[in-house]
């Protein structure tokens, strides 16, 4: 039902006043504090934190596959971290949904509860909307004929009305909830805090691999340009002038006005992918919508860009156009366009059976350790490349989202660092494939993007070898050429004088010197144990009738020896906690 805009008047100016005041003091009530307490209190609630660590221990040791039981548990703790997010509120659904991309972390029995987190969470009153609008829009409310107050959509993060402009369209309105970039900000804060204490209590080879406080920073960013409807706005808007045109079943919603929390884009008259009527086109269209959604991805990917949440509910179908029209633009990001071409090399190389020079492209991805054995790893990327060999249509072998993944998990599991974002760009990968098999499944998505390697192979040359590419090459190797002379005569002159000298710095294994560390510290721990005990009984052999600052000997006997027991035992504690600990990896 549609509701006319109340005009502004003194009596409408005073109801917003009064919930602008209501805002204000939700927002000042969100503080570090109050959140850390209720963050600890709902993860002791569900029986969740050191349990994560361990279940994630076991995860990265992947020495054998999860028993029913084990994947039964796990699937209970996936549970309780999934109503423990959806009660701390939008900051932890959303990186809920960044962990679901993480298999390589996580067990698959937790990713799988994570996908079921509610992002489309009961809306808030409409009064709180319209104050924000009355408050960015230079009109207010009065831009509109109309705003239907029951909203299209209410996700954690923002709700999503069907207005009229005044004069104009009608439009989608998008408006940020109010209160949650203070409560990212002030989540964010904590989350980085238990990062840093998760990193510090991982074995030093994983510390080599993973930076938690890293990972945390890119969500941050990106939670953050997902609030900001200017950003969103402004990739809308690229998007729809460098692709639009290309495209003839693709299109990207016309932006009318965006502030930082409200945005006015096109309203698309139709249905979300996941619920068009099929009969609604022909076999030969719904081919071509897919086809022009897949070249579209590959190509804004080879172009740097990703979008990492293509599924089904962000694509409405136009019943007008009979296009696919992709609406949220909301969590997008940057990829290194040669990270890109190296994904697609290997898919090259897997349609023509060559796993060898998969692997070793694979190999350019991730970025061998100390504690990295580079042969174990090829050998276990070439086996899993030979999996997704003449895969057919249908197969869970058949999505090259789920390659990058389980190629993600083998480089952390041998020690290697891995790009951040990749793990979203395999996300994005994936829905995309689950979006096409939705449009046209009698076509193979793997076979349409393989069938667009022409394209490829152009974005790839053209980057290659382009003016800027060739003038850097050339102004290198000038510079190269130019100082080489006086470089060459340096080293002949300091050679002459016999001024070569070599600096050298050792540094030693991490592993050795933690090894060495604890065995300082419990040889400490002991000595300490037993000065405890030995001074005790001079006191006592010292005062046979006497006292010790006030206490009777008895009593120094009775606390010396209480000590040394608490410290014996922490000792035993200590050893048979790290040997539990290394047998996990």
């Amino acid at each position: 039902m549609n509701a006319s805009v109340e005009k502004t008047g003194p009596e409408c100016l005073s109801a917003l006043s009064a919930v602008g005041e209501a805002i204000e003091k939700e927002i000042a009530e969100i503080t570090i504090g109050k959140r850390s307490r209720k963050i600890i209190s709902v993860f002791a609630k569900n029986g969740l934190g050191m349990l994560i660590k361990d279940v994630m221990a076991k995860k990265l040791a992947g020495k054998r596959k999860l028993s029913q039981h084990e994947n039964e548990y796990l699937r209970k703790i996936g549970k309780r971290l999934r109503l423990a997010f959806e009660e701390l509120g939008p900051t932890f659904i959303k990186l809920g949904q960044v962990l679901v991309t993480r298999q390589d972390l996580l067990p698959e029995p937790i990713t799988l509860e994570l996908e079921k987190l509610l992002d489309k969470v009961p809306p808030i009153e409409f009064s709180k909307i319209q104050y924000i609008i009355e408050k960015e829009l230079p009109d207010g409310a009065n831009t509109f004929e109309w705003i239907d107050e029951e909203p299209l959509g209410s996700a954690s993060l923002a709700q999503v009305y069907k207005a009229k402009l005044k004069g104009g369209p009608t439009v989608a309105l998008k408006v940020v909830r109010p209160t949650v970039e203070k409560l990212f900000q002030t989540d964010i804060i904590v989350i980085k805090k238990m990062a840093s204490w998760l990193q510090k209590r991982l074995p030093p080879e994983l510390q080599a691999a993973l930076d938690f406080r890293e990972l945390v920073q890119d969500y941050y960013s990106s939670a953050m340009d997902e609030l900001d409807m200017m950003e969103e706005a402004r990739k809308m808007r690229e998007m729809k002038k460098k692709y639009g045109k290309k495209s003839e079943y693709v299109d990207v919603p016309e932006v009318y006005e965006a502030t930082k929390n409200v945005l006015i884009m096109e309203y698309i008259d139709g249905w979300l992918i996941k619920d068009f009527p099929v009969d609604f086109f022909t076999f030969e269209e719904r081919v071509k919508i897919m086809i022009d959604l897949v070249h579209h991805y590959v190509q804004t990917m080879l172009d740097g860009h990703y979008h990492a949440d293509a599924h089904g509910s962000n694509i409405m179908i136009n019943k007008h156009t009979k296009k696919a029209v992709i609406i949220d633009w909301g969590m997008t990001g940057r990829i290194d366009s040669i990270m890109t071409q190296i994904l697609m090399r290997v898919i090259m190389h897997i349609q023509l059976n060559q796993a060898e020079d998969a692997a070793e492209v694979f190999m350019e991805l991730v970025t061998p350790t100390i504690y990295t054995d580079v042969v174990k790893v090829k050998d276990e990327l070439r086996t899993l490349v030979l999996n997704y060999v003449s895969a057919h249509q249908g197969s869970s072998r058949y999505n090259y989202g789920r390659l990058v993944l389980e190629a993600i998990s083998i480089g952390i599991k041998n020690y290697c660092k891995i790009p951040n974002g990749l793990a979203l760009w395999a996300k994005g990968f994936s829905a995309t494939e689950g979006t096409a098999r939705w449009i046209c499944p009698e076509i193979s998505y793997g076979q349409v993007v393989e069938a667009y390697e022409i394209p490829i192979l152009k974005s790839i040359l053209s980057k290659r070898f382009n003016f800027r590419a060739n003038a850097s090459l050339l102004a290198e190797s000038s510079e190269m050429v130019a100082t080489f002379p006086r470089r060459f005569n340096k080293v002949m002159e300091i050679l002459a004088d016999n001024k070569l000298r070599l600096n050298m710095q050792i540094q030693p294994d991490p592993v050795i010197r933690n090894i060495l560390n604890q065995i300082a510290n419990r040889l400490a721990l002991a000595l300490v144990t037993f000065a405890i005990i030995v001074a005790s009984g001079f006191i006592i052999s010292s005062i046979p009738n006497g006292t010790f600052l006030w206490m009777s000997k008895e009593t120094i006997a009775n606390v010396g020896l209480t000590v040394s027991i608490i410290l014996v035992i922490f000792l035993i504690w200590r050893l048979f906690r790290t040997r539990k600990h290394r047998s996990l990896f």
